[in-house]
């Protein structure tokens, strides 16, 4: 409970996991919601129905690549304060 409310422990990761999937939800949703507009639509719903589908297999994709590089800072972010950690024992 110290290390959390002293910040030395990040919740962010987490609530990162959870924005991946309302991310990954949401982008489902509006790729198939294009496709049917696009399918409904009288004139020049080609378009909306091709973008739809782009946007059905490559929103999660870029959803995971941005959550992934935020999890990476964070890593990083752990991994320096291990190193800090350990050398801070040698000099003693």
């Amino acid at each position: 409970m110290e290390d959390f409310l002293s910040f030395r422990k990040m919740i962010t990761p987490l609530i990162i996991q959870i924005v991946f999937w309302v991310g990954v939800v949401l982008s489902v949703i509006g790729g198939i919601g294009m496709i049917i507009s696009g399918a409904g639509a009288r004139f020049g719903g080609g378009n909306q129905v091709l973008t739809g589908l782009i946007m059905l297999f490559l929103g999660p994709l870029f959803v995971r690549i941005y959550c992934e590089l935020l999890i990476v800072m964070f890593r990083i972010n752990e991994t320096l304060t291990e190193i800090k950690h350990n050398t801070g024992r040698r000099e003693e």
